[in-house]
This record gives structure tokens, C-alpha cells and sequence, in this order.
């Protein structure tokens, strides 16, 4: 593995370049294709709250960085990887961040057939309380358990991970769940196109984007899409104007600033705690394996680089095509890091995005900490450089 500086841009520096050591990303890989790891170099600083287009996603001008291969068994991870050193842009402090179009905040879960105590509220109620139970799809699951109780300890109530009566109070005050939501030209523009599990072909992509409507509107709305079909069947989600019902989540306020970022390997949780040591919002995660752990021990946020692309190398990858070659992978949330990318002073380690937000805490990583990419936007603009991270067991 190699050592070496970089500058990465961060939300937090605006138009001055923050010089850092960078740490490798980790992918994830499926056990039919897949996802080689790959390192990210920094692209234009993104609002925390809103993923990048992938549409629109430019490569720079950056030294890019290769990935250094670990022995592992599983099929189902990423790895951590040496890096070389890139630059990242000025920030333009007159240009505004993206706004999204917020849905009408009246509650429309009793006409989408919703129940006041249905699972699905509690997920996002949760979600909006920065308690987030990783993609919302109404089905509950080890996620929503942990989100529930993590919820119940910063309300001082039992944490047993059950919606008792006590918790359903708490979680009201939320606000609305479910809302109208009308669809934008932006929001059906795409284009939309399939991804190819070959990193050779990903690699003669202009960008890595949303391959439908339906898997943006999920990422827009922090819920499978299989979700978003069942609250709006029969509705023409390809057409501009169509009004869908939609979890109320692109209103969350963005959380207060972290003393403190802990990973915790036993729970596959990151969560951002006060100066008091009160967590204030949790993220279930995918931490290491048996062959890649977790780097336990306290380490510090470096930088923060948003809409990152890669360098491919398949020689420094145990399970890689002999026949592919060195390749860029382009930018987009269907990247192997996702839309951020979150260093750690630990060598090589770093909190980031996912492509695949369904498997996080299902699927196993090289020690590197994977999120939902609206979650670890969330944590981005949480942090600062020099915040300390606690990685525990």
C-alpha cells in the first residue's frame, strides 16, 4: 500500500482546499457479478441532502488512485485499497445547491389505506428523526429494530425495539408520513439506462446513473421501489404531473453537528453523538469481515469527497477478470462508493455511499463503512475536519 497527500473538497471548506491523506474505498460485489472495488477522486462538492445527478456528473482533472488486493473468501464484499494523491476544485460559493421539489406536508396516509400504527409510518417517522432504518419499504426487519431502539435511547424510554405506546407518542411528533408528492419534468427526464455488472463496460459509460425512473424516485425518497409501485398502483410513474404518494422525507432538517462519529461493528450502526455523548442520529451499516475487520480504534474525519470516480486496476484484485485491464469508472450513484465518500485518518478506510441501499448491513465489506448514499450524505455534512471516530466493537 501506498501513502501519500491529496486535497479533497468538503462541504465544510467552501473555496478553500483542505490537504489530506486519503483513504482507499470499499465495494461490495454480488455472488452472480461482482463489484470490483474502487478508489474515488473528488468531484464537485454536492448539498448533503440531495444526491448528485448522475446525468450530469463530469470527470476531473485528479491523479488517481488503484486499489491494493486483501485474500477473502467472501463473495459478497469490498476491500480496502492504497491510494495516490488527486485535487479536487475550488467551490463556487455563489452558486446555490440544488433544490428539490418538496411534496404538500399534509398527511394522506388514511387515504393510501395506511394505518396510524402501520410499520411503514414508523419507518419513516424514523427516518425524519434521524433514526433511519436504511431503505424504507414497509417490511420492517433487523434495520428497523435497531432504528426503534436507537430512537427509544435518545428519547430516554426502554430500548426495547418495539413500537409500544410510548414510542408511538415520541415518533408522532414527527409530523406528516406520507404525502402527495406530483412528478417534475426533472424527475422522468433520465436518461435512464442498464448497467452492465462488467467493469470494462461500466468503464465506457459517460456516467453510472439511475437505471429507471423508479430506482430514482427510491433513492429520492429513501424507499425501494418496490414500495413506491405498491402505494401508486396503476399510476404512470414515466409522466410528468402524475401525483404519487411518497414518504415524507425530502423536508428532513439536516442533523446537528457530530463531537463524534461511532461505528459499531456488533450493532452495524454509525451514529453521530453531541459533546455530551448523546446520539443524536443512527445509520445501519455494513462493517468489515472476518478477513477484512473493522479498523477498531479512535481515528479522525479527513475530508469528505462527493460524487467521486475510480480507478479500476485488476491486478491488485484476487477475483478480478484476467482479461480486464486498468479502467475509470465513471461518477453516479450507481458507482461502487456511491455518492460520497467520507475519509477516516486510518490508511485506506473511509465511510461512503452504495449502489445497492437494500444490502446495507446484509452484505459484508473489507473493513471499509458502507451506507444508503442519502445517509451518508446525512453524515457528510455532519462532520468536520478533525471529528474524531470511534470504530468499536
Amino acid at each position: 500500500m501506498h501513502t501519500v497527500n491529496k486535497n479533497i473538497l468538503g462541504k465544510w471548506i467552501s473555496v478553500a482546499l483542505l490537504s489530506i491523506t486519503t483513504a482507499a474505498a470499499c465495494a461490495q460485489s454480488d455472488p452472480s457479478a461482482r463489484a470490483e472495488d474502487a478508489v474515488p477522486s473528488a468531484q464537485q462538492s454536492q448539498t448533503a441532502q440531495t444526491p448528485p445527478s448522475a446525468t450530469s456528473a463530469a470527470p476531473m482533472s485528479a491523479t488517481l488512485m488503484e486499489t491494493t488486493p486483501t485474500s477473502s473468501t467472501l463473495p459478497d464484499t469490498g476491500m480496502p485499497a492504497s491510494t495516490e494523491g488527486m485535487a479536487a476544485p475550488q467551490a463556487d460559493a455563489a452558486t446555490p445547491p440544488p433544490q428539490l421539489a418538496m411534496p404538500i406536508a399534509v398527511d394522506v396516509s388514511d387515504k393510501a389505506g395506511i394505518a396510524k400504527d402501520s410499520l411503514l409510518r414508523a419507518q419513516i417517522l424514523l427516518d425524519r428523526a434521524h433514526f433511519s432504518p436504511g431503505e424504507i419499504d414497509g417490511a420492517g426487519g433487523s434495520n428497523t429494530r435497531k432504528a426503534i431502539a436507537g430512537f427509544q435511547r435518545s428519547k430516554n424510554l426502554p430500548d426495547n425495539g418495539e413500537l409500544d405506546a410510548a414510542t408511538w407518542a415520541a415518533l408522532d411528533a414527527g409530523g406528516a408520513a406520507l404525502v402527495s408528492y406530483t412528478l417534475t419534468v426533472e424527475d422522468v427526464a433520465g436518461p435512464f439506462n442498464a448497467i452492465p455488472a462488467d467493469m470494462m463496460a461500466k468503464s465506457k459509460l459517460a456516467a453510472l446513473g439511475y437505471t429507471s425512473v423508479e430506482e430514482a424516485l427510491g433513492e429520492k425518497f429513501h424507499s425501494s421501489p418496490a414500495l413506491l409501485q405498491t402505494l401508486n398502483a396503476g399510476k404512470d410513474m414515466s409522466q410528468a404531473g402524475t401525483e404519487l404518494v411518497v414518504p415524507n422525507v425530502t423536508d428532513i432538517a439536516a442533523p446537528a453537528k457530530a463531537a463524534k462519529v461511532i461505528v459499531d461493528k456488533s450493532d452495524l450502526t454509525v451514529a453521530l453523538a453531541d459533546a455530551g455523548g448523546t446520539v443524536f442520529a443512527q445509520f445501519p451499516a455494513s462493517t468489515g469481515s472476518k478477513n477484512d475487520p473493522l479498523p477498531i480504534g479512535d481515528w479522525k474525519v479527513t475530508g469528505v469527497a462527493r460524487n467521486p470516480d475510480f480507478h479500476y486496476n485488476p491486478k491488485l484484485f484476487w477475483d478480478a477478470n484476467p482479461k480486464h485491464s486498468k479502467a475509470k469508472i465513471p461518477a453516479g450513484p450507481n458507482n461502487p462508493v456511491g455518492t460520497v465518500w467520507v475519509d477516516l485518518s486510518k490508511e485506506h478506510y473511509g465511510i461512503h455511499g452504495t449502489p445497492e441501499p437494500s444490502r446495507i448491513s446484509k452484505s459484508e465489506s473489507h473493513g471499509c463503512i458502507r451506507l444508503t448514499n442519502w445517509t451518508a450524505n446525512m453524515l457528510a455534512a455532519s462532520v468536520s475536519p478533525g471529528t474524531p471516530a470511534l470504530l468499536q466493537e
